[in-house]
């Protein structure tokens, strides 16, 4: 993939959706979450058409604040790896472990929580909170267990629409790539309304 990869947000829809793009503006990813589900269900495809499914993105357990989501190759049916939020931990800074089985290779972790604080109290001021997308933008990191950063996600300055952008840091393999972003993209799906 070429990075930096963007990712928008679509607008006025009952359930969320995410085009993602490279560098060079094609589309990587097409992510749409099923509305009205107790049990979180996403889908990633290759096309806006949503004709095409890549990923699976499936929680193990209903309406649950440490659920694991686990991802599945559509084409082949096999576990692809799986994402969980660290349970307690992540009220205050965003934390979430990437696992390939059983095992944590990778983790996100938001890099300022204070930035989600003072963008909920800024959307509160009258007319001025309407631009706090300008001014407050969260940072999320993918690092590996040892602590280098591999990957960073970055809110861009916007008025009324969500994006980010994606930029690759350090070298991984190709099963941690598609780890890393689909980890990512749950995760953003989890985070959007903590700001």
């Amino acid at each position: 993939m070429e990075y930096p990869l963007e990712l928008t947000f679509k607008m006025w829809t009952f359930a969320p959706q995410i085009s993602v793009t490279d560098a060079k503006g094609n589309l990587v990813f097409y992510v749409k979450q099923k509305a009205f589900r107790l049990k979180e269900s996403v889908t990633v495809f290759a096309d806006a058409q949503q004709t095409q499914p890549l990923y699976e993105i499936n929680a193990d357990r209903i309406i649950d604040f440490s659920a694991r989501y686990n991802f599945t190759d559509r084409n082949s049916g096999m576990p692809v790896g799986a994402v969980k939020r660290q349970g307690l931990k992540s009220i205050w800074k965003a934390r979430y472990d990437i696992f390939e089985g059983e095992t944590s290779n990778l983790a996100i972790s938001e890099q300022n929580p204070w930035v989600k604080v003072m963008d909920a109290l800024f959307q509160e001021i009258p007319i001025v909170g309407m631009f706090s997308g300008y001014v407050f933008n969260p940072v999320y990191l993918v690092s590996r267990t040892e602590g280098a950063v591999v990957m960073r996600l970055e809110k861009k300055p916007t008025f009324l629409s969500r994006k980010f952008i994606i930029k690759q840091v350090d070298q991984l393999s190709d099963r941690e790539e598609t780890q890393s972003l689909l980890g990512l993209l749950m995760m953003i799906l989890l985070e959007r309304t903590r700001g």
